[in-house]
């Protein structure tokens, strides 16, 4: 059995724990494997041992990457802070976006998208924990910035993403999860179909199940560790 089939799972088995003891079917909780930096053939190797879903933060190394690959089977999740000169490739080419965080990069990606396609699925990220050096909208303005998004054409806003500052403390991971559930069900009383919580990643993917976490985006405990680009 190959390191990344045994890693598989491993994370598995940890989201199905998890979901046990949340009370949650265990069907409801995706995993993204973030294969940022890791070669193609490391992903096929995933993609041999069942995973079919990948996130990429850099937007040359993921369109290399799925021209490589040139799967259809595998869905690709753009999952970085993304600029508006780079909407364009991402949104003809990824079925995914976690990270908005301004209406007019929302705005690029709708009109890049087109209405020939099926609409690009995205989620708003919100900076639950209020760090400066993190990306996403305060929680305060995610409502207006949630229902803006809502109302542009050839996207399908599904919920919420938040990466909170890494913690050993569990009450503190899932205050902030909670954050981002209390966010996503707020805006539900609204009106919106939101059905998405992005969160939890290879040190905290228990306490954001336990929050309600419907993909968690999981990398080294998939791929190991990861040199620096």
């Amino acid at each position: 059995m190959t390191t990344i089939s045994t890693n598989l799972q491993a994370v598995r088995a940890r989201i199905a724990a998890a979901a046990e003891l949340a009370g949650r079917a265990v069907e409801d909780i995706r995993l993204l494997a973030v294969s940022k930096t890791f070669p193609p053939e490391r992903v096929r190797e995933a993609a041999r041992a069942g995973q079919l879903a990948f996130g990429e933060n850099y937007v040359q190394e993921g369109l290399a990457k799925i021209a490589s690959l040139a799967d259809p089977g595998l869905e690709w999740h753009f999952i970085g802070p993304l600029q508006s000169n780079k909407t364009r490739p991402v949104a003809e080419h990824f079925a995914w976006v976690h990270g908005i965080e301004r209406l007019k990069i929302a705005e690029r990606l709708s009109v890049a998208r087109g209405e020939e396609r099926p609409p690009l699925q995205v989620c708003i990220q919100v900076n639950v924990s209020g760090e400066a050096s993190k990306s996403g909208v305060s929680p305060q303005d995610t409502a207006a910035l949630a229902l803006a998004v809502s109302e542009l054409p050839n996207l399908k806003l599904r919920g919420l993403m938040a990466i909170p500052e890494p913690t050993g403390d569990m009450a503190l991971a899932r205050r902030r999860f909670a954050t981002l559930r209390e966010l996503r069900d707020a805006l539900k009383r609204t009106g919106l179909a939101l059905d998405t919580l992005s969160m939890g990643m290879s040190h905290d993917l228990e306490a954001a199940i336990l929050e309600g976490a419907t993909i968690v985006r999981v990398g080294t405990a998939i791929f190991g560790e990861r040199a620096r680009i």
